[in-house]
């Protein structure tokens, strides 16, 4: 296949940087002191996540919602979005006393909503539609059509991917101002409105910067696409980076980073919640899973950055506060350090005892004991959960319980076991 020519330019994102820059935070570039030891380069963080709606996206909102005429701004604007693209678009739309139709999915968790309704106030109608975002995103282009509004696209459109590179050119306007030269810029990828623009804007005035970008190995569209040199969709996302877990990227983004993109890391999600907790505590910074990517890529490149200078753009921080127990969960099976078994278990007294004695190691805790059913007058079958303080006692673990229970059941190798029991 012949590759084209990207249809974005740089002067786009300049014109889409004047636009906006009375109306969108310049966001600090800082360099973190943490991250720079861990890796022994220069980490430069650009934080997104200071952004008005705590994310980048709306600049690209804001950007192509104000090239709008005057005719189509009177007639109102819609998107369909479960997170922050919805809150750019609401955001945008109370600064411009306009109308704005928000379609979100059914289970879009209520903080989001009320985020949604928060930026957006009077200006803003939520429908809730739709169990998936494709049904929603169905809806919302039947009513646009309807009543002859605007559709807001997140990433495949051209003025929304100008106003997400605006944040490359506020990088590389800091970085000269500081005398600062990036080998590597990593940003997350879904649909790919994000990267699409900053790395449009990096080639061309940073040509020597690597341009990385960072998916969740569970949606990895773009990287599958680029592979096959075709748009695919992909059947089946883990949607726990929900700002990143997109299906199908854009037809756009796509032709853009495929030229422009210099290499694609898949990070897996329990990786992303370790480096969520890790930005926690010791940088105090609230990320949320799609802008903690950037970040965890690090641990894939951390050869390479070595004496580097390099930056990651925190492309979010609205991480609702009800997730943070599933965040530490996933975290500590990535780490291997939480584990469940089911387990045959005698019906005598003494049996717990008898367990915590010859199975588990005195660094060892149980963090979950439930019967499932009583076997017969001898046995029971027992989930139960164990939490390990080093990850390579789990080899001692696992024989330990084979000698308890030969019959044994390792639920943390099988997804649908866990998903259902745990």
């Amino acid at each position: 296949m012949t590759v084209t020519t990207p249809t974005l330019s740089t002067n786009e994102i300049d014109e889409a940087f004047l636009r906006i820059k009375d109306t969108v935070k310049t966001t600090p570039l800082e360099r973190d002191h943490y991250l720079s030891l861990k890796y022994q380069c220069n980490v430069y963080l650009k934080r997104e996540d200071l952004q008005w709606v705590r994310s980048f996206k709306l600049r690209g909102a804001y950007n192509a919602i104000s090239v709008l005429t005057t005719e189509q701004q009177a007639q109102g604007i819609t998107c369909a979005s479960a997170g922050n693209h919805a809150q750019g678009v609401a955001f945008t739309a109370r600064q411009l006393n306009l109308n704005a139709v928000i379609f979100m999915p059914v289970t879009t968790p209520n903080q989001k909503i009320n985020q949604v309704k928060f930026f957006g106030d009077t200006n803003v109608e939520i429908k809730l539609i739709g169990d998936t975002f494709d049904d929603c995103l169905k809806e919302a282009l039947h009513y646009t059509e309807k009543h002859q509004m605007t559709f807001i696209d997140p990433f495949d459109n051209l003025y929304t991917i100008a106003g997400q590179g605006t944040i490359a050119k506020e990088i590389i306007n800091q970085a000269h101002d500081n005398q600062i030269e990036f080998d590597y810029v990593f940003g997350a990828i879904g649909g790919g409105g994000l990267m699409s623009g900053v790395s449009t804007y990096f080639k061309a005035y940073s040509p020597s910067t690597q341009c990385i970008g960072v998916e969740p190995l569970g949606a990895s569209s773009m990287f599958q696409s680029v592979s096959q040199n075709r748009i695919v969709r992909l059947e089946n996302i883990d949607k726990f980076v929900d700002g990143a877990s997109v299906a199908k990227v854009g037809a756009l983004t796509f032709n853009i980073c495929k030229n422009f993109i210099d290499d694609y890391v898949l990070v897996d999600e329990g990786a992303v919640c370790s480096t969520i907790l890790d930005m926690y505590s010791k940088q105090a910074i609230v990320a949320e899973p799609a802008g903690a990517l950037s970040v965890s890529a690090l641990e894939h490149y951390k050869e390479q950055i070595k004496g580097k200078t390099v930056v990651c753009v925190i492309s979010g921080g609205n991480n609702d506060i009800n997730r943070m127990k599933e965040i530490e969960e996933r975290s500590l099976l990535f780490e291997e350090m939480k584990h469940y078994f089911i387990l045959n278990f005698p019906q005598r007294p003494g049996a717990l005892k008898q367990f915590v004695n010859d199975v588990l190691g005195p660094d060892d805790d149980i963090t979950k004991f439930e019967y499932l059913k009583k076997a017969s007058q001898n046995t029971g079958t027992v989930i139960i959960g164990i939490q390990l303080k080093y990850h390579h006692d789990l080899e001692q673990l696992k024989a330990n319980i084979n000698q308890f229970d030969t019959k044994n059941i390792y639920i943390n190798e099988n997804k649908m076991l866990y998903s259902l029991l745990i």
